[in-house]
């Protein structure tokens, strides 16, 4: 009896441990426009352009809520790494963020899916947001720009 006792615990605590939680089942996720839906980024929309392509938007960040968690591309997120999410750039793609308020800047390093709001273009780890002195504002108008 005990013996089943113990193979039972030990399959239910892999098959627990195999099931993702729900916000890794999808590590691209964009918004579809004509609804509130999240779906998956088909792997032809995830493209790298070419070093020195810059863009500007609106920058967020993102903190205590995911710190030590899983990010998308399955490391652990630190809240005060100089790291980004973004919906479709390459992991591991470096990139230089300015804030266009007050000229700081900073470089970071892809590691994450998001932002999931529709009008941000980046969201950046609280250390990079503090480097860009964006805390207190907490979205920021910035033009990044790919170095690698």
């Amino acid at each position: 009896m005990l013996k089943i006792a113990v193979v039972l615990c030990t399959l239910t605590g892999l098959l627990c441990s195999c099931s993702p939680s729900p916000r890794y089942t999808v590590d691209r996720i964009k918004k579809e426009k004509s609804s509130e839906k999240l779906t998956a980024i088909s792997p032809e929309e995830i493209v790298k352009p070419p070093p020195g392509t810059k863009m500007r938007g609106l920058a967020s960040f993102y903190a205590y809520d995911f710190h030590n968690k899983k990010t998308a591309n399955g490391e652990i997120y630190d809240m005060n790494g100089l790291t980004a999410a973004h919906r479709t750039l390459p992991f591991n793609t470096w990139l230089e963020v300015t804030n266009l308020s007050n000229g700081r800047t900073v470089i970071v390093r892809v590691n994450d899916r998001g932002p999931f709001v529709e009008d941000r273009i980046i969201d950046l780890s609280l250390g990079a947001a503090r480097e860009l002195r964006m805390v207190e504002t907490g979205v920021q108008e910035v033009e990044i720009e790919i170095l690698r």
